[in-house]
């Protein structure tokens, strides 16, 4: 145990040491890789964000069942209860056409009266409002619930709802794709600046060999040399990006009128996006060793 404490003080101290020893070369490698991480976490602060906004269209599509107008209560029961034992179903809401009045004659405001005339005849249906367990559900629900007894009509929106569930595969894909490419260039930069570290030392390397050093023993610097540039590297992006969108969300949370615009709160946002990068930049580091040791180091 105290073999293997000493042996990782031993690749701590070592991989400090090689951040001081490689000079503006770890300064360099640490600007570029700061910059790279600045855009991989406000591409993530975006992502986050447009998941969540997505999230939240996709939870607000629900299915309007318009019911027959000759209907009895009983049949208007028995509706209900084949809505809910369909299988994807979640929920299904009925509402009264009494009740659809009063919700449009409310959205009009003051111009709503003039709907008062119509109270005594009210020609709009009862409805049950149907959310499924999974929104891609929504179109094969419909379908079943239009096959059913003492239904008028189904709308569900289908080609708004098609639009949005692919601009939302598209969005989160592009995002990842983005992500992804910044993570590798930031990988080569710090592989590069490993890459020289080996270079130089490499016949104090061949020295360590011939004397009996194992590979992990000659392994560990580097690694963690690579694993200090790249959570170094992050802090300066976390910094950045919280400060930006804690101004960001104190000012915009009481502005946005629309309802599916719905912002992460900072708490417990700013600690997600933290860990997220910080281990993403530890990750980024590590790999970048790796790879200039499996091409430089034959071990």
């Amino acid at each position: 145990m105290d073999m293997k404490f000493s042996t990782i003080s031993r690749h701590i101290k070592e991989g400090v040491k090689n951040l001081f020893r490689n000079g503006w070369m770890s300064i360099a490698s640490l600007a570029a890789v700061t910059t790279t991480l600045i855009l991989v976490a406000a591409f993530l602060a975006i992502m986050l964000n447009l998941n969540q906004m997505a999230n939240k269209i996709e939870e607000d599509v629900q299915i309007n069942v318009f019911i027959d107008q000759t209907a009895d209560d009983v049949g208007i029961e028995k509706l209900g209860k084949d809505i809910k034992a369909l299988d994807k179903v979640k929920t299904a809401k009925f509402s009264s056409k009494d009740e659809m009045l009063k919700s449009l004659m409310d959205s009009f405001g003051d111009e709503g009266k003039s709907f008062d005339l119509i109270k005594q005849d009210n020609p709009l249906n009862h409805e049950y409002k149907v959310k499924a367990k999974d929104p891609k559900d929504t179109p094969k629900i419909a379908k079943q619930i239009e096959k059913l007894d003492n239904v008028q009509e189904v709308n569900y929106q289908e080609d708004t709802i098609k639009r949005v569930f692919e601009f939302n595969k598209y969005a989160r894909t592009v995002g990842l794709v983005l992500i992804i490419g910044l993570v590798f260039t930031a990988m080569f930069l710090i592989s590069n600046t490993i890459k020289l570290t080996i270079m130089a030392r490499s016949r104090e390397i061949g020295i360590m060999k011939l004397v009996g050093a194992t590979n992990s023993f000659i392994r560990g610097p580097f690694l963690m040399e690579g694993f200090l540039l790249g959570v170094l590297g992050s802090v300066i992006p976390i910094a950045l990006i919280l400060t930006g969108y804690y101004y960001l969300f104190d000012k915009l949370k009481d502005q946005i009128k629309f309802d599916f615009v719905d912002i992460l709160p900072y708490n417990p946002f700013a600690w997600q996006l933290s860990l997220i990068v910080l281990v993403l930049g530890g990750l980024i580091g590590v790999f970048g060793s790796v790879m200039s040791i499996r091409k430089f180091l034959k071990i």
